[in-house]
């Protein structure tokens, strides 16, 4: 939102719980899930920035705001995704428990795609807030699991928010190369860094996931080695937001 402000943007945001509007920030209160509300919150807009996500459902919510889009006029539908959206399968329940995400990250792509809007899709690597909440929950446990072999390249948000609010502000581009973060690293690699950065032990025990999905990531299939372009490193991160400085992971 304040790059939007920079660039001169007045911006809308839709929320489902209300929140107070300030000069060139209108909130307005919306739920993707039932509509209410989504017409109004898109009529008059030249530009739709879709961040929304979770594991069950984002098809049908992003369908809902393509319908009342398009009857609002033809704004420009940009859209967040996750690497690894078409190479990941999650097609049983298994997969689905582990891997829900990637799947409706998926299915909202392709509603996007085929809305008929003018539409620009990013697709990045984790963030490292996410990563960092996965090896904090890890890391509570007396022996801390590790995915075997996931592979994982953490990207800084702030990072990938410039790149959307260039692409917002530019012609419509349609599937745009991924971004990815600077290196990546093993799931046991990040864990145990974050473990040496907070001043834990915990002995780590590896486990091997079975399922597609599973298997997918471990080939690398929600990295971008050839789209490393973020800049913030892991260990840059976990010292800004832990306090302190760990020798680089083994990483690529």
């Amino acid at each position: 939102m304040p790059l939007l402000r920079s660039a001169g943007q007045d911006v809308r945001v839709l929320s489902r719980t209300p929140h107070e509007s300030r000069p060139g920030v209108e909130h307005v209160t919306a739920d993707l899930s039932t509509g209410a509300g989504v017409g109004a919150a898109v009529t008059g807009v030249d530009t739709i920035l879709h961040l929304a996500g979770s594991n069950k459902g984002d098809g049908e919510k992003t369908r809902t705001l393509v319908e009342a889009a398009s009857a609002a006029g033809s704004p420009h539908l940009v859209y967040i995704s996750v690497v690894g959206a078409d190479r990941v399968p999650v097609t049983s329940g298994v997969d689905r428990a582990a891997f829900g995400y990637i799947a409706e990250k998926r299915a909202a792509e392709l509603v996007v795609e085929r809305s008929g809007l003018p539409w620009t899709t990013l697709r990045a690597t984790q963030f490292h807030d996410l990563v960092l909440t996965l090896v904090q929950a890890l890391s509570k446990l007396p022996v801390a699991p590790s995915f075997s072999g996931y592979r994982i390249q953490p990207v800084e948000a702030a990072e990938v928010a410039d790149r959307l609010v260039e692409l917002a502000l530019a012609d419509p581009a349609g599937l745009v190369p991924d971004l990815g973060g600077p290196r990546v690293y093993e799931v046991r690699d990040l864990l145990r860094t974050y473990l040496a950065a907070a001043g834990r032990r915990r002995p780590i025990l590896s486990i091997r996931q079975p399922g597609a999905a599973a298997r997918a990531l471990r080939e690398g299939a929600g990295t971008a080695p050839n789209r490393a372009v973020g800049h913030r490193t892991w260990e840059e991160f976990l010292a800004d937001r832990v306090g302190a400085r760990v020798a680089p992971a083994s990483g690529r």
